[in-house]
């Protein structure tokens, strides 16, 4: 991998390829292609009456592009019923080198000045490939999902690709797809102009508005 730099995972991404590794402490990287992917509608993304109320609260200072790499930090951190983490040292440089060039963005969860929750994703012209999440308050890696949804929809995205289809990610609305259908639908994504940071600051009322008026 020393010669496989962020530009040419960013030409991965285009081509429906992303990267993984078997442990944190392994530093070998493989580049993945799966037969069924899962997506999030970013029209039919569903949140529970519960999640609303928590995101109509704030109970989070909601922030992005602050702490990136702390934010891909804490993603790789064993939890419950995560011991290994598919995201190596390399892997991690990979995407705060994507970051530094504007290709990958963290929505944050904080509160009293600490970072308890978030995710990171690349962006590629109206696609954005979500990587993965993290929580160390209740909701705060839900809360985060609903607001990058709003930040996607208001900045002119096509497709959420989530990757690998889970139990978690089916109360939001998810679909598993065909490869062959992903890659129709990337193709679409890519051919579209969208900005991450076009919406701005954005309140918990405004964020479930901009997701209710795209249903």
């Amino acid at each position: 991998m020393a010669q496989f730099d962020a530009r040419d995972l960013l030409s991965c991404y285009a081509r429906g390829v992303f990267p993984m590794a078997d442990a944190r402490e392994d530093d070998r990287v493989f580049l993945i292609d799966p037969e069924r992917r899962g997506v999030i509608p970013l029209d039919g993304f569903h949140i529970t009456r519960r999640l609303a109320r928590t995101v109509r609260a704030e109970p989070f200072e909601i922030r992005t592009d602050t702490a990136f790499r702390a934010v891909v930090q804490a993603c790789a951190e064993a939890g419950p019923g995560r011991t290994e983490t598919w995201i190596n040292h390399p892997i991690e440089d990979l995407y705060v080198g994507l970051h530094e060039r504007g290709f990958a963005h963290s929505v944050e969860c904080w509160r009293d000045g600490e970072l308890v929750g978030g995710l990171y994703g690349v962006s590629l012209k109206g696609a954005f490939f979500g990587e993965s999440m993290f929580s160390r308050r209740r909701d705060a890696s839900k809360v985060a999902l609903v607001h990058l949804v709003a930040r996607l929809i208001a900045g002119g995205y096509r497709l959420l690709d989530a990757q690998f289809m889970t139990e978690h990610l089916t109360q939001f609305g998810a679909q598993e797809i065909s490869r062959l259908d992903y890659h129709r639908r990337l193709a679409l994504a890519i051919s579209a102009e969208a900005e991450f940071q076009r919406a701005g600051a954005m309140g918990g009322a405004a964020a479930l508005q901009v997701i209710s008026q795209a249903s």
